[in-house]
């Protein structure tokens, strides 16, 4: 029978079903970070447990880490205390730790995919709502809560409610100045920030095919933005050719017989969906998000459309029939899970470079992590924007959710390449989030407002 990628990698790892109706899944690669872990060690010492395969279980510290200087103790209490927790729980339980000044360190969906840890037809777990960027790769990247993390610690596995497949195809060719992060803001428009409740998210179509990995992982990271529990992308020859080498990944003739079965994993051409959906890349544009969930966005050149006693109104500042294109920046933040790689950074760096960030504006410039830091460095990337007026800091979460000291400052407005504006996720319970591409934050960042970054691509060197 054929069967979906989703089908094939659930029942390969599927365990048992349950008496409450849930699957019993085994969990090949469990990321943990030092936010939401400590109580979950705290549980397995209560009852004298172990964890079940520490050589299954890796951690780095990424949240909470400050991205201007991170000399130990940290001057947060809480940072330096969670840090140390993790410290401690991974010496006493052996698993393997990326600290804050490894070279390895970084953002957790940053790190498991450079370093090979995440592969094609793999479960994945972590206690981080983005997880699903793992699907970028053909694997199943389920975010977890703390008592799962306990759960997972303890018998590498997990249970999962079974999910539907909706299918999504993005077809056609992207216009220049319009990139992976205006596709995924655009699906989630149309769909509904509650339009993938039970469902995985199967993205394909020529557009998706074209992408690199670096534009999957955005794709699939914001699946959970649409309320997809998992977001993936059947492997290819791009997959193969990103997987070769990295440190984790086979290699010799065990790599030639990953790929063989890899392969075997994607979708088959007449699998059966539970749903079908298509969009047309041509007529996507640069999108942003006015509102406070990523599902209330517009294009950049459109007015916005919505019942005005929408709470959205009343804390963003806009009014129905405003364009969001115009409004005045105080925050500009390139980083994140979502568009913090080697390639947003090189997108942006292209447009900022021979320009100045507006005077009122603070940029910032946050890598994924300290190798996509050294790559860019390598580039001159640093360069570019340092001399155009950002900062360039360590690796980090940073201004993603404000969990460090990265935030905003009372009523401020940010363009943010980030996942997430809700209220106080940048840490002001007042600051207000615009989601948008790399290069729009670029772009904006320059002007002090938002901007449509196609007219600055048209000054732009090819």
């Amino acid at each position: 029978m054929a069967e979906t990628l989703f089908h094939k990698v659930w029942n390969a790892h599927a365990v048992r079903r349950l008496p409450s109706g849930q699957t019993q899944l085994f969990v090949g690669l469990h990321l943990i970070h030092e936010v939401t872990t400590p109580q979950a060690f705290d549980m397995l010492r209560q009852q004298g447990w172990r964890v079940a395969r520490p050589d299954r279980t890796f951690a780095t510290i990424d949240h909470i880490v400050p991205t201007m200087a991170v000399t130990r103790p940290f001057l947060d209490v809480m940072a330096e205390e969670m840090t140390a927790a993790l410290e401690r729980n991974c010496r006493d339980f052996g698993i393997p730790l990326w600290a804050p000044d490894s070279d390895n360190q970084g953002i957790v969906h940053v790190i498991g995919p450079e370093l090979g840890l995440t592969q094609p037809g793999m479960t994945i777990a972590c206690g981080d709502s983005h997880t699903s960027t793992h699907g970028a790769l053909g694997a199943l990247a389920f975010g977890i809560g703390t008592s799962q993390v306990r759960d997972v610690l303890a018998s590498q596995c997990l249970a999962l409610d079974p999910l539907k497949v909706r299918r999504i195809d993005v077809i056609g060719r992207l216009k220049p100045g319009v990139y992976a992060k205006d596709v995924i803001l655009t699906i989630i428009r149309h769909l509904g920030v509650h339009g993938g409740v039970g469902y995985a998210y199967e993205y394909g179509g020529a557009t998706i095919d074209g992408m690199s990995i670096d534009e999957r992982m955005t794709i699939c990271n914001m699946s959970i933005e649409g309320g997809a529990r998992a977001g993936y992308i059947n492997p290819d020859e791009t997959t193969y050719a990103f997987m070769k080498g990295r440190p984790f990944a086979p290699s010799g003739a065990a790599f030639d017989r990953a790929v063989a079965w890899w392969r075997q994993l994607a979708s088959d051409g007449t699998a059966a969906y539970d749903d079908r959906v298509a969009f047309d890349a041509a007529t996507i544009e640069p999108t942003v998000t006015w509102g406070i969930n990523p599902g209330q966005s517009v294009a950049v050149t459109e007015p916005i459309a919505a019942d005005a006693r929408d709470e959205a109104f009343a804390f963003m500042g806009f009014e129905p029939g405003a364009r969001v294109a115009g409004t005045k920046i105080d925050v500009a933040f390139i980083g994140s899970c979502t568009n913090g790689r080697l390639s947003d950074l090189e997108e942006a760096a292209r447009l900022v470079k021979g320009h100045h960030v507006a005077p009122h504006v603070r940029a910032l410039v946050v890598p994924g992590s300290r190798a996509v830091s050294r790559a860019a460095e390598a580039r001159g990337l640093h360069e570019i924007f340092i001399d155009a007026g950002f900062e360039w800091r360590g690796a980090g979460c940073s201004m993603c959710l404000g969990m460090n000291p990265d935030r905003l400052e009372g009523r401020e407005i940010c363009a943010s390449s980030s996942n997430r504006n809700f209220k106080g996720r940048q840490g002001s319970p007042t600051g207000r989030t615009l989601l948008m591409s790399p290069a729009m934050v670029a772009a904006a960042a320059i002007a002090g407002e938002v901007v449509d970054v196609r007219h600055m691509l048209e000054q732009v060197p090819a």
